[in-house]
């Protein structure tokens, strides 16, 4: 019996498993990284390799919890929370081997404002120029990724800054087998931020660069 095989029973003792349960480890992904694909006939879990590093007992609460996002269904099990306890604390160890000297400038604007300088610094680096994502924290490598299209917007760049510093400084909330990322203590956080009018200046900002971009093929 494999490592997902028993996630699942465990996880769903009462539910009779009538697809084949198969799980792949794959250098493809990030650390730490993982995804389930399933059909009528068959559930395929694939991991990064860094996973082959840790216990089964861990493992076994990461599968659990893409088990719980399938089914939509909340529960826990101790195997979930060694993976949550894992997962809040890997950027403890993480590298930080990625810094560009643009965002670290931001990054150090907010760390003084905001979080005293308490903060240790991640790996930050550009991303593309995307419109929809315009910021990311990634736990398992302690890296905040964030949108080119606000390489010229310093005060825009320093509140998105801002917004993946509280997700690396507040982390997240666990219950029933979820995670919680904004929270209401998130929330209250985020309004602390000095310009009170942000969110209108960036939605009118990114609502003119659509524009422009549309443009060009005309």
């Amino acid at each position: 019996m494999n490592i997902a095989t028993r996630a699942f029973k465990e996880l769903f003792p009462e539910k009779e498993l009538v697809r084949e349960i198969k799980l792949n480890y794959s250098a493809k992904f990030k650390p730490y990284n993982a995804n389930v694909k399933y059909n009528s006939s068959r559930l395929t879990f694939n991991l990064s390799r860094k996973w082959t590093e840790l216990s089964d007992d861990i493992q076994i609460g990461l599968i659990q919890g893409l088990l719980l996002k399938m089914y939509k269904e909340k529960k826990t099990t101790i195997n979930i929370q060694l993976y949550q306890k894992f997962i809040k604390n890997i950027s403890k160890y993480s590298r930080t081997e990625q810094v560009d000297p643009f965002l670290k400038k931001s990054f150090d604007r907010i760390n003084e404002k905001y979080f005293f300088n308490f903060l240790e610094t991640p790996n930050l680096v550009w991303g593309q120029e995307s419109f929809r994502k315009l910021g990311s924290y990634e736990y398992t490598t302690n890296t905040i990724t964030i949108s080119a299209v606000l390489k010229d917007e310093p005060l825009l760049l320093d509140y998105v800054i801002y917004h993946e510093m509280l997700h690396k400084s507040l982390n997240f909330k666990s219950k029933n087998g979820r995670n919680y990322h904004h929270t209401t203590e998130f929330r209250n956080r985020e309004k602390e931020f000095e310009d009170k009018d942000i969110e209108s200046k960036l939605t009118a900002f990114l609502r003119k660069k659509r524009l422009k971009k549309l443009f060009r093929f005309f």
